[in-house]
This record gives structure tokens, C-alpha cells and sequence, in this order.
């Protein structure tokens, strides 16, 4: 059984963004990268399944400029067998994606194609679904727990309501929520052992890929800055104010 595991560059979570000044978009030169933190648990899972003889093999995926193949590097520090670096200096847009996965997944024939449920820094979470529609592949989304069959995979999957378990035939698309594993810390060994290992190269052209700019940024700013909040002797003086903002 193979595993494709998507992974994406993105800010850190730990870094404080700033807005560029001219307000068409935030800083990201000299700016920490690391692995999306979703794409981190679905990798961690892939690499779970291999270690206990249910996948063959996992296979990483990354689509941006030279410096995504940081990512990837980490990804092969997991335990991946193999890395695939699709190029790019563009902006990628959750389309432009979906099309790269799936002209990746037919190549690669996956059982399961894993990604996390969204990236944190669009959080535009529309990835997995629109690569699932363009292969016409079953599709879980939100998954907390993936347990695995020769040609199913039963997910239970995180919703408003509490709890969903679904079956979905293999091959598949399944994105990973927060509570489905805890990624391992990883090893100097593996690291330094996976900066010798090849990545694999793609292009957009090469995928017959055509870039879909499909959104548009106009502007972005910080969120206001909260008011300071105000200490109240009594509960008749905290039903008072409530009242004068409308809020009983």
C-alpha cells in the first residue's frame, strides 16, 4: 500500500506576523518557515502506518519555490521513502493544487493520499476536497481517528455535532484534524541522514499544469486592537453594562 502525504511550507506558528506596510499581504522575507502543523500530523500518520507494516511506502509532496524542499528534508527525516518537489516561484492557490495532486496522485497510483485539513496560513481548508472532486476519489475529511483495510478505510471525523464515522473506499483522500496524532520529535540522525537523500523535481508545465488565479487579495490589516476591560463592584453594576451595550 502507498502513501502520498501533501506537505506546504508556511510562516511558523511561533512567529508574531506582521502586515506589510503597504497592506498587500504579510512578511514573510527573513520570516521562519517550517511544516504546515496539519500536513505534520498526516505525515506522522503515514509514517505510523509504515512502521506497522500496513503501507509500503510514503511518498512526500511539496509545491513552491527552492526553499520549500526544506519541508521535504524534514518529511525524509520522518521516514518517507521518497520526495517530490513541484516548482513553482508563483503564489499557489487551493486549485492550482488540487490540480498539481492529482496529476501527482494518477502518476503515483496511492492507496491514500493524506493532507492536513487546512494550512495555517490561508486557512482556506479546500485543498483536499477539490483534489478529491478532480479524481473522483471518495473523500474524509477532519479525521481523528483512520483505520485501514485492504480496500477501505473507516475514519471517524470531527464535526460540529461531536462524532462521524464514515467507510470510504481506497484509494482515497482523507485530511487530518489536530487530535489524530502527535508528531514525534525527530532525531539528528534522521536529519542528517535525509539531507543526503535525492528529491524528486517537478514543474507546472511538466504536470501540464496551468496556474488558476482564482482569488484575489485587496488588502489585509492586523485585527483591531482589543478595549480594555473594565472592573465591576457588583452584580447589579455588571447587569447595568451589559444592558447599555445590548447584551441582555
Amino acid at each position: 500500500m502507498k502513501v502520498l502525504v501533501s506537505v506546504k511550507r508556511a510562516i511558523d506558528y511561533n512567529v508574531r506576523i506582521q502586515i506589510k506596510s503597504d497592506g498587500s499581504g504579510v512578511v514573510t522575507d527573513g520570516v521562519k518557515h517550517s511544516m504546515n502543523p496539519f500536513d505534520e500530523i498526516a505525515l506522522e500518520q503515514a509514517i505510523r502506518w509504515k512502521e506497522a507494516g500496513t503501507a509500503d511506502e510514503v511518498v512526500a509532496v511539496t509545491i513552491g519555490p527552492d526553499p520549500a524542499a526544506e519541508q521535504l528534508r524534514t518529511a525524509l527525516a520522518f521516514g518517507c521513502d521518497r520526495a517530490i518537489h513541484v516548482k513553482t516561484e508563483d503564489a499557489v492557490q487551493p486549485l492550482t493544487a488540487a490540480r498539481v495532486f492529482k496529476a501527482i496522485a494518477e502518476n503515483e497510483q496511492p492507496a491514500v493520499f493524506l493532507m492536513g485539513k487546512q494550512a495555517i496560513d490561508d486557512d482556506a481548508n479546500q485543498t483536499g476536497q477539490m483534489t478529491a472532486a478532480l479524481l473522483g476519489w471518495p473523500q474524509a475529511t477532519f479525521a481523528s481517528v483512520i483505520e485501514l483495510a485492504d480496500d477501505h478505510a473507516r475514519v471517524t471525523r470531527e464535526i460540529d455535532a461531536g462524532l462521524e464515522t464514515l467507510e470510504v473506499d481506497l484509494p482515497a483522500v482523507i485530511t487530518a484534524d489536530l487530535r489524530l496524532n502527535e508528531p514525534r520529535y525527530l532525531k539528528l540522525p534522521n536529519i542528517m541522514k535525509a539531507k543526503r537523500k535525492p528529491i524528486e523535481t517537478r514543474s507546472l508545465t511538466e504536470l501540464g499544469v496551468a496556474p488558476a488565479a482564482m482569488l484575489e487579495t485587496r488588502r489585509t490589516a492586523p485585527p483591531p486592537q482589543r478595549e480594555a476591560g473594565i472592573r465591576v463592584q457588583s452584580v447589579d453594576q455588571l447587569v447595568a453594562k451589559l444592558k447599555e451595550k445590548s447584551l441582555l
